[in-house]
C-alpha cells in the first residue's frame, strides 16, 4: 500500500511538523493560565438568577485586568480566576459582578500551588503513556516475529509523543499571537488525545497480528511490509469513517458551544486530525522500518 511504500514522505512532513512545535515551544514559551501561575479565586454567589456567563464575561473584560476564566458552580454561583489582584482592582471586580451578589471566598493562589498543578499535570501524563506502553506490550506478547512484541510498544511511543507535542506547539504558538492559555482543560484535552491515539493505533496494530497469524496459519511467505500495509487499507476505512464522525460534533461544539470549551474543542480536533494522521502513516510505518533495520 501506498502508505508504506511512501513511508519516508510520512516521516518527512512529521519531522516538519515536530520541528516546527519545537520552535514554538523553545522561541515563545507557555502561556500558563492561572490555574498553573498562581493568582487570585472569587467565588460569587447570586441572590436572584445567575447572569449568564458571556454577560459576566464582557462586564470583567472592561476591568482591563488581564486574562481570566469563570466557570459555574452549582445553581447560583460562578468562581472567576484572575491574576492577582490589588485592592483597586479587587474592589473594581466587586461592582463588576452585580449588586445583587455575594462574594463568598476570595483568596490568593500563591505560585507554589501553581507548580504543583504542573507536576500533577506532566506526571498524571507521564502515568498514561507508561500503563498504555506497558499494556500494548502485554498484549502484544506472542508476537516476535519478525518485529518483537516490545517495538509494537516502542512504535506506539513515538506515535503518541508525535500527538501531543504537535498541538501543544499549535497551541503555544497561538499563545503567541492570540493570547490562548495552557489550563488544565487543556491538559485534560492532551489525555483525551492519547486515549484516541492509542485505540487507532492498536486497530490497526491487531489487524497486523491477526494477519501475521493468518500467515502463519497458511504458510503464506508473505513479506512483512505487504502484511503491514494490507492491514493498514483494511482499516482505513474504519480510522478515517470514525475520525470524520468525532471531527464534526467537536467542529459543532466549536462554532456553537459555550466559549468555555471553544479552545478545549480546538485542541480535540487538531489532536483527532494528527492522531488518525500518525496511527495510519506513522506508528505502522516505522514497524516496516524497524524490521528492515532489524535485518541488517
Amino acid at each position: 500500500m501506498f502508505v508504506v511504500t511512501y513511508r519516508k514522505v510520512w516521516f518527512s512532513l512529521s519531522a516538519l511538523l515536530l520541528a516546527a512545535s519545537f520552535y514554538a515551544l523553545f522561541a515563545y514559551g507557555f502561556n500558563f493560565s492561572i490555574d498553573f501561575k498562581g493568582g487570585a479565586i472569587t467565588e460569587v454567589r447570586y441572590d436572584a438568577t445567575r447572569p449568564d456567563k458571556e454577560i459576566l464575561e464582557d462586564e470583567i473584560g472592561k476591568l482591563g485586568i488581564g486574562g481570566f476564566s469563570i466557570r459555574p458552580s452549582g445553581e447560583d454561583s460562578y468562581v472567576i480566576r484572575t491574576r492577582e489582584l490589588s485592592q483597586e482592582d479587587r474592589q473594581k471586580l466587586n461592582l463588576a459582578v452585580g449588586q445583587l451578589s455575594t462574594i463568598e471566598r476570595q483568596n490568593t493562589i500563591g505560585p507554589t500551588a501553581g507548580a504543583e498543578l504542573q507536576n500533577k499535570a506532566l506526571t498524571a501524563i507521564s502515568v498514561v503513556i507508561l500503563m498504555i506502553v506497558l499494556f500494548i506490550t502485554f498484549a502484544f506478547r506472542k508476537v516476535s516475529v519478525p518485529v518483537s512484541s516490545w517495538k509494537y510498544g516502542l512504535a506506539t511511543v513515538i506515535a503518541l509523543a508525535h500527538d501531543v507535542i504537535i498541538p501543544t506547539g499549535i497551541f503555544v504558538f497561538l499563545g503567541a499571537i492570540y493570547g490562548i492559555e495552557i489550563d488544565l482543560l487543556f491538559v485534560t484535552g492532551l489525555l483525551a488525545i492519547l486515549g484516541y491515539s492509542v485505540h487507532d493505533t492498536i486497530v490497526v496494530f491487531d489487524r497486523v497480528r491477526e494477519n501475521l497469524r493468518l500467515n502463519q496459519e497458511h504458510n503464506t511467505k508473505e513479506e512483512f511490509d505487504i502484511t503491514v500495509g494490507k492491514s493498514v487499507a483494511q482499516t482505513f476505512g474504519r480510522s478515517i469513517n470514525t475520525s470524520v464522525t468525532i471531527f464534526i460534533t467537536l467542529l459543532a461544539l466549536y462554532f456553537f458551544g459555550p466559549a468555555a470549551t471553544k479552545h478545549f474543542a480546538l485542541l480535540l480536533t487538531l489532536g483527532i486530525i494528527i492522531g488518525t494522521y500518525s496511527s495510519i502513516f506513522v506508528a505502522s510505518p516505522l514497524l516496516v522500518t524497524m524490521q528492515k533495520l532489524q535485518k541488517k
